[in-house]
């Protein structure tokens, strides 16, 4: 991967002028790099990684990850339903992967209902659905690359005898 898409993908608040000092490109090489993988859609969108957990409302976010079984379309394979899918505003992610699944979805919602109704009324009745596996995250350690929660030091005492 391009230095530049690099450094941009570990931290995205790193400005032009630092990327020019780690990279030895001038800051308008970097510029009108950044400029153009912008405008080609390389570069999507800029995030911020939030660990809820830590955040004053824990209990007030699912996610889950569902494993979709589908029966792909003649002449638009599975592009076509997994448009379909992705347009609901809970997924979050869909990805076409290989094994006994073809589409895993990461679906977000208030509460385990809330999800839960999205499988039953809006993902499972469509057709060229075949089956689902639904998995809520109970907890999460790592994401992206970043580890979410550092290890607690355990102080232990000094004890002689």
């Amino acid at each position: 991967m391009d230095d530049i898409l690099e450094i941009l993908s570990n931290d995205a608040r790193v400005t032009p002028q630092e990327i020019s000092k780690m990279t030895g490109k001038s800051v308008d090489e970097v510029k009108k790099a950044i400029k153009s993988y912008e405008k080609e859609g390389v570069i999507i969108k800029y995030k911020t990684l939030i660990n809820r957990d830590l955040t004053n409302e824990p209990g007030s976010f699912v996610r889950a990850l569902i494993e979709v079984s589908i029966t792909p379309q003649k002449d638009v394979g599975f592009d076509h339903i997994a448009e379909r899918i992705y347009s609901f505003e809970e997924v979050t992610s869909c990805y076409l992967v290989s094994g006994t699944y073809d589409l895993l979805l990461v679906v977000e919602g208030e509460n385990i209902q809330t999800v839960s109704n999205f499988i039953a009324s809006k993902l499972s009745p469509m057709e060229n659905v075949r089956g689902t596996a639904t998995h809520f995250l109970l907890k999460k350690y790592k994401e992206d690359g970043q580890v979410l929660k550092k290890k607690k030091e355990i102080k232990r005492l000094n004890i002689s005898i």
